[in-house]
């Protein structure tokens, strides 16, 4: 990062007492990532719309790829509506609309510098980027690069945003109220390692993390608490991926662990025992099936924020918030 980045003070944990948005902000829709369709588009438009949001698409989020059905156009247009879209003075969160493929793609034709110099809104605050499963390269590259704080959640030109209205209602929160306090365990959340931890949220999609080794954005080790979660990989994939990521350090220099879905991978209990495997050992806490990820009803969680896992035999406590 330049000199003339750092300069630039952002306050991470900005969203702890205050809303990210309010009714009349402007958000930015781009596509990094896989396709989506006009129809899903349009649908987006509407939800954030009827939030009360202003919403820009990007100018190239529906254009073609000449080669590549699997990526939402050629990597500069992505990259082009990327950039315009955090960089716009008027912007306030830059919405992601789906996942697939692309994002890292994106990261070494970026400016960073320049990025940095444009990460506040109008009112000091930082910029807000969402999005989840591939957008975990942007989440790890705005962590490092800019400092700022993120969301990790459903996004809008999926059909799980469609079909689940208690998707929509936890992303509407998350957008429309204060971060900090807020509890984060699901439903089925099991403590795998009991024990407690504080410190920053950081991590998102396992294999995507375990892809960016030897990248500028892996090159040091982020303590504090670790998210994980994957979807339709097999044992044997998610095997390498963590012992990937133990060979690096990511697993060892973490507070604490948090997992989330494993949606179409292999038998629950296969997935459980290989947790168990890497990461009961560790000394540090341990939730299993918190509920963030591509689960159909998944959890939205906030990255690059400080929080609290307290893990033990009567239960877990996640919350936002009141690390020190």
């Amino acid at each position: 990062m330049s000199t003339g980045a750092r300069a630039l003070e952002v306050d991470r944990a900005a969203y702890l007492a205050s809303a990210p948005l309010k009714p009349g902000d402007r958000v930015r829709f781009v596509s990094p990532s896989g396709p989506g369709t006009a129809e899903s588009l349009e649908r987006a438009i509407g939800y954030y719309r009827d939030w009360g949001l202003d919403v820009v698409a990007g100018e190239h989020v529906l254009a073609p790829h000449p080669r590549a059905r699997y990526l939402a156009g050629p990597d500069d247009a992505r990259r082009q509506d990327l950039v315009d879209a955090w960089c716009d003075p008027d912007t306030d969160a830059v919405v992601c609309l789906r996942g697939g493929y692309g994002a890292m793609r994106l990261l070494d034709g970026i400016d960073w510098a320049h990025m940095r110099r444009s990460a506040l809104r109008r009112d000091g605050r930082p910029k807000l980027l969402t999005g989840s499963s591939d957008v975990t390269a942007l989440h790890e590259a705005f962590r490092v690069h800019l400092d700022v704080p993120t969301l990790f959640c459903p996004m809008p030109g999926n059909d799980v945003f469609r079909d689940a209205p208690s998707v929509r209602d936890d992303v509407r929160r998350w957008l429309f109220e204060p971060w900090g306090g807020r509890s984060i365990v699901g439903p089925r959340a099991e403590v795998l390692a009991a024990g407690a931890a504080a410190g920053r949220f950081t991590g998102g999609n396992l294999s995507l993390l375990a892809m960016a080794l030897g990248s500028p954005e892996a090159a040091e080790v982020p303590d504090g608490i670790l998210f994980l979660e994957d979807i339709d990989e097999d044992v044997y994939r998610l095997d390498g991926f963590l012992l990937q990521l133990l060979r690096v350090g990511r697993l060892r220099g973490a507070s604490g662990i948090v997992l989330g879905s494993w949606h179409k991978c292999a038998e629950p209990d296969a997935v459980r025992a290989l947790m168990q495997e890497y990461l009961g050992g560790l000394g540090v806490p341990v939730l299993w099936e918190q509920g963030f990820g591509h689960d159909p009803e998944a959890l939205s969680v906030p990255l690059n924020v400080d929080g609290v896992l307290d893990a033990g035999e009567s239960g877990a406590r996640l919350t936002v918030g009141g690390a020190t």
